[in-house]
């Protein structure tokens, strides 16, 4: 079992870099592949980036790839997504996921976080 906290969210300017953090709960959090999706209000919620148990790699999405950076750190129970050149249309709410393999699909991820608002002003 895992349980999953967002935080880091806000308002911030077209242009402007944000972190976001998930801290996580369990004994087995480094054994879990973990991602970020996002959904924006009106539409399906969206992955992200998602990075293996061991950071071994890591996979993004076209839309935030060269802008948006996923890491964790195991010692610290916490997973990252560093937001650079953020633009309007990545205002969301993020959510932080975990599951047992890599997936793009929300349905594969077991744990879910609260989310997270960020808001990108032009």
């Amino acid at each position: 079992q895992v349980q999953l906290v967002e935080s880091g969210g806000g308002l911030v300017q077209a242009g402007d870099s944000l972190r976001l953090s998930c801290a996580a709960s369990g004994r087995t959090y480094s054994d879990y592949t973990m991602a970020w999706f996002r959904q924006a209000p009106g539409k399906e919620r969206e992955f992200v980036a998602t990075i293996s148990g061991s950071s071994s790699w890591t996979i993004y999405a076209d839309s935030v790839k060269g802008r948006f950076t996923i890491s964790r750190d195991n010692a610290k129970n916490t997973v990252y997504l560093q937001m650079s050149s953020l633009k309007p249309e990545d205002t969301a709410v993020y959510y932080c996921a975990g599951g047992e393999y890599y997936s793009r699909l929300r349905n594969d991820y077991a744990y879910w976080g609260q989310g997270t608002q960020v808001t990108v002003s032009s």
